[in-house]
């Protein structure tokens, strides 16, 4: 199929894509956007069509795994989209305030996960935590410093294992 062809055959097909796009994005701009990226990246990929298939099933595909890539893309980067007018969401991010209730539950959470451990493992992690040096916490116990730094690593797997529901937190 020729260059020619080919932009003739898409042009009659990609009136069907704009719905597609719009079911997929449910905003018009977006929806060209897609298509556009969708027509652009089927002109660069021609010579990946193979003549006599579906043309419009092979652009549908595109569209559709445009549309998966850039939705992923945008999840992983967790950006926030002002749709506002006047971006107040944007410019109002210096005057937000928390109320701090999330905190107190965390810590609450935290002190019982820690006062749960038992003592072997508590009394290190929590001089350690407290700004003792494995040398000091070995001496002040009397048990080698090998033993403290197992006894920690083994308190803070535990306390991990304990409070994984904060693991996606940034607090």
């Amino acid at each position: 199929m020729t260059a020619l062809e080919f932009t003739y055959h898409i042009g009659k097909v990609s009136k069907s894509l704009r719905p597609f796009a719009l079911r997929l994005t449910k905003d018009a701009e977006d929806a060209n956007d897609l298509l556009q990226d969708t027509l652009l990246k089927a002109f660069t990929n021609r010579d990946k069509y193979t003549d006599g298939t579906n043309l419009k099933a092979w652009l549908y595909t595109i569209m559709k795994n445009t549309f998966i890539t850039n939705y992923q893309r945008m999840i992983r980067k967790n950006t926030f989209i002002d749709t506002t007018d006047n971006l107040h969401y944007i410019n109002s991010t210096e005057s937000s305030t928390d109320n701090l209730a999330y905190s107190s539950f965390a810590q609450e959470d935290i002190a019982r996960a820690v006062n749960n451990l038992d003592d072997t493992y508590r009394t290190p992690f929590m001089m350690h935590f407290r700004g003792f040096k494995y040398h000091e916490i070995a001496a002040k116990l009397d048990i080698p410093i090998g033993t403290v730094k197992n006894r920690i690593h083994i308190a803070r797997k535990e306390l991990k294992s304990k409070l994984h529901v904060y693991a996606h937190f940034n607090s």
